[in-house]
Parts: C-alpha cells; structure tokens; sequence
C-alpha cells in the first residue's frame, strides 16, 4: 500500500514536471512570436513613414497621406503586441477602409486610362501601379493587425499574463516585410528615376 502510494506520488510529480516544461516551451515561442511581430511591424512602420514623407509631390497626397500616416501610427503602436484599445482598432479598421476605397480608386483609375491590361499591370513606373501597391500594402499591414488583436490569446501562468501572436499574423507580416522591402528596393535601387510616371 505505501508503495503504491509512493509510485502514485512519483507520477503526479513526473506529470507536473512535463506540464511545466510544456508550459515553457509554450511561453519561449509566443515570446519569440511577438519579436518576429514586433520587428515586421517596426519595419512596416518606418516604410509606411517614408510613403507618407514622399507624398507631398503628388497631385492627390491628400487621399495618400492620411492612409500611410495612419498606417504607420498602427504598426507603430502594434509594435510591442497586438493591443485591444478600442480606439487603436477602430484606427486600423478606418485605415482598412480608407486602404480599400483608394485600392478601388486606382483600379477604376486605371482602368480608364490604360484599358483593362493596367489592372494586372506590374510596371512600377506606372504611378496607378504604385499607388496600387501602396494601397494593397495597407490592406494587408492592417488586416493582420485586426487578426493578431483578435486572435491574441493569453497564457495561464503567471509568467506571462500579456497577449501573445497567434503564428498566422506573425508569418504574414514576415511575408509583408519581404514583398515590401523587395518592391522598394526594386523601385528605387533599379527603375531609373527618369522612366517614372508621376501623373
């Protein structure tokens, strides 16, 4: 009787050792999940803040500059971890909105112009393509920011009482960071600046 006690005992142990070390396994990759976000949107924000900063010279800045400026004021204050202020995601559900009738506006725009070819039109030199990018970037940054502060989940331990990202926001900001930095890069390392169309 005492030994199977004991071995009852012994197990209950062993268990609550492998929940702990399940546990802090857990809490080592939400922590490692939330760096990965707080970097993309660290990035995405500076290069939403020189969007904004370059749209003095253009005809319609007044549409463009209140979209990047609010799309670098949300990835911005996301950076540390999604947050669940009301007002920061009605901040990023305006932004989404604004994003998607500007997304709209270009594509019409473009239609008009150049036929139905500009739709699917990748030439950045095209100042409706660019614009075109831009708006669909600010589509994507603030619908992953709307994801990751609604399927934030918060951990039981006392360890870690904040929210951590869930893996879906966090891999498509990574992608975001990529597709954006690679296209900037393109843009301004590689197109000739006199082959651009500004209007």
């Amino acid at each position: 009787m005492f030994s199977t006690l004991k071995h009852r005992l012994w197990r209950s142990k062993k268990r609550e050792k492998e929940e702990t070390g399940k546990q802090n396994r857990k809490i080592a990759m939400a922590k490692n999940r939330s760096r990965i976000f707080s970097s993309c949107s660290l990035l995405m924000s500076l290069l939403f803040f020189y969007s904004a900063l370059v749209q003095f010279n253009d005809p319609d800045w007044y549409f463009w500059l209140p979209l990047y400026s609010s799309a670098f004021l949300v990835n911005l204050l996301n950076m540390r971890i999604p947050s669940k202020s009301k007002t920061l995601t009605l901040v990023a559900q305006l932004t989404l909105v604004g994003g998607n009738l500007l997304f709209v506006k270009v594509v019409i725009e473009a239609l008009v112009l150049s036929g139905f070819s500009a739709f699917w039109s990748m030439d950045m030199r095209e100042r409706v393509v660019r614009e075109k990018v831009g708006s669909g970037l600010v589509v994507l940054s603030m619908l992953l920011h709307l994801k990751a502060s609604s399927t934030t989940s918060t951990n039981q331990t006392k360890f870690s009482k904040r929210n951590q990202v869930s893996a879906l926001p966090e891999a498509g900001m990574a992608l975001l960071v990529v597709l954006s930095y690679g296209l900037s890069i393109y843009v301004f390392g590689f197109i000739n600046k006199e082959e651009m169309k500004f209007s």
